[in-house]
């Protein structure tokens, strides 16, 4: 077995987006941060100012997200350019996501035009407003009060190499082809671990970090979503489904949601050795 690692880090500022590899990533209760940018700190919105994602709108499977000093930048296929400032948002009202109604700060008529011009739907984007906290359900997250932004429900969500190696063994004997990590749009992606440990791992410490993994992570079509092209497909929900369901959860996981118990205001390196400590 390889010696424990993170073997890589993912950051999404904007909720469905295509997500940004990074080398080093600073560590936040609310999850990875890069450059200034939190995960899912930004997200798209309906008319009704409830979230959008993947599963309703595939195509921002193409949007990709850039950092700039002074915000991001979103492009698109045969798309010009959008420059969103860090201090472009304005009026916060209510939005939605999952069963929380928290405060989100609209991005401005500019970026709503190029998002809804992409989609060809109206929408609206927002960045997250801290005045109200997203707590993490205590369910799973007990008393420690973990939240997050935008993510559909916890911080940080971890996958392990090995995993996806084993799915996509099953995948490629049943005759269909491999598929990338991407698909499961994880943060972080441990090394060293056998197949599907991460049931069992309780913590990971890498230096001054370390997170606890509270609850396995249920998947939907988005993972049958190619993050390079955005055609929907099948797989791999059927194949999980063969051997990944939880009853008590009601569905396929794969990966762990994870909270930060140590290390806000450190960070994360790509490569950085890391130990597992595990409950049975």
């Amino acid at each position: 077995m390889n010696a424990a690692r993170i073997a890589s880090l993912h950051v999404y500022p904007v909720k469905g987006c295509r997500g940004i590899d990074v080398d080093r990533a600073d560590v936040a209760v609310t999850g990875l941060v890069t450059q200034g940018a939190g995960d899912r700190e930004w997200m798209v919105v309906d008319g009704d100012r409830r979230f959008l994602t993947q599963r309703e709108l595939p195509r921002l499977a193409l949007v990709t997200v850039d950092v700039t000093p002074d915000g991001l930048r979103l492009a698109a296929p045969h798309m010009r350019p959008c420059e969103v400032a860090f201090d472009a948002h304005r009026d916060s009202r209510d939005v939605v996501v999952w069963r929380s109604t928290v405060l989100g700060a609209d991005c401005g008529d500019a970026a709503a035009d190029w998002i809804s011009d992409w989609l060809a739907r109206d929408v609206r984007l927002v960045r997250f407003d801290r005045a109200r906290t997203r707590e993490c359900n205590r369910e799973f997250a007990g008393d420690s009060g973990a939240h997050t932004m935008f993510a559909d429900g916890y911080p940080i969500l971890v996958a392990n190499a090995a995993s996806l190696a084993e799915l996509n063994a099953r995948l490629v004997a049943r005759g269909h082809a491999a598929l990338p990590m991407n698909r499961f749009r994880p943060n972080v992606v441990i090394d060293g671990a056998k197949a599907f440990d991460e049931d069992h791992i309780d913590t990971i410490a890498v230096g001054d970090v370390l997170l606890r993994l509270v609850k396995p992570c249920t998947r939907c079509q988005v993972t049958t979503t190619d993050q390079a092209t955005a055609r929907v497909g099948v797989e791999p929900l059927p194949t999980l489904g063969e051997f990944r369901m939880d009853a008590k959860l009601d569905g396929v996981t794969f990966g762990v949601n994870a909270i930060v118990v140590e290390g806000e205001g450190r960070s994360l390196a790509a490569g950085a050795p890391a130990t597992f400590e595990y409950r049975f």
